[in-house]
């Protein structure tokens, strides 16, 4: 089932208090127990939160998870959520919050705060505006030849932000679904390339999120 499809309400288990949830696209990180790097330390994925409750939230993902894996999530203007995987989606998965009553109460809170106030992202200050893509997942092909599935963060007519398992070296020359685009920088969980050729930004959407 497709993240963008998904009916939250089939799959969230019913909560036993404070019964708030919201569709959000809030920016987000996450590391799991079962993938680490060369040192042994968890390694963290940039994501984006599209659901939440005081129970469960669902992440758009770079990468696939199992259920049961537990999870620590750092969520923009909510905090750090830590759990374990509940349901896998395509693009995504759905974790389960591990709170006490008074934490969940909180986080209540917190979440009726988002919804009075719709705009979820800090305002952006660069030059070109950077939105978040409708679907979010596209493929990107190396330096190496080789492909593989990755979350556009954001996106503007000059540049995006990237979530992969691979993190490739700053300088690297990508194709981010069809845009030829260079690894400029690197941040916790991602990193940000400058497109090649500087177009509309529909025209780079179209370019970027495609089959």
């Amino acid at each position: 089932m497709s993240l963008e499809h998904v009916d939250f309400g089939d799959v969230i288990f019913v909560e036993r208090q404070e019964d708030v949830r919201i569709i959000v696209s809030i920016p987000a990180r996450f590391s799991s127990s079962e993938r680490r790097d060369a040192r042994g330390e968890r390694r963290v994925f940039a994501c984006r939160a599209v659901y939440l409750s005081p129970g469960a939230v669902a992440l758009a993902s770079p990468v696939t998870v199992r259920v049961g894996e537990r999870i620590i999530a750092h969520i923009d203007r909510v905090g750090e959520l830590t759990g374990a995987v509940a349901h896998v989606l395509e693009g995504g998965f759905v974790m389960n919050i591990a709170a006490s009553a008074d934490q969940r109460y909180q986080l209540a809170t917190k979440i009726q705060w988002l919804d009075k106030h719709k705009n979820h992202d800090v305002l952006d200050r660069r030059t070109d505006e950077r939105v978040m893509a409708p679907s979010p997942h596209s493929r990107m092909i190396l330096p190496d030849g080789s492909s593989e599935t990755c979350l556009v963060l954001n996106i503007s007519a000059s540049g995006a932000a990237i979530s992969s398992e691979t993190a490739p070296y700053i300088g690297a020359i990508l194709l981010i679904g069809k845009a030829v685009s260079c690894v400029v920088r690197h941040f916790e969980g991602g990193f940000a390339v400058r497109f090649v050729k500087r177009d509309k930004r529909n025209n780079i959407l179209a370019k970027v999120i495609c089959d």
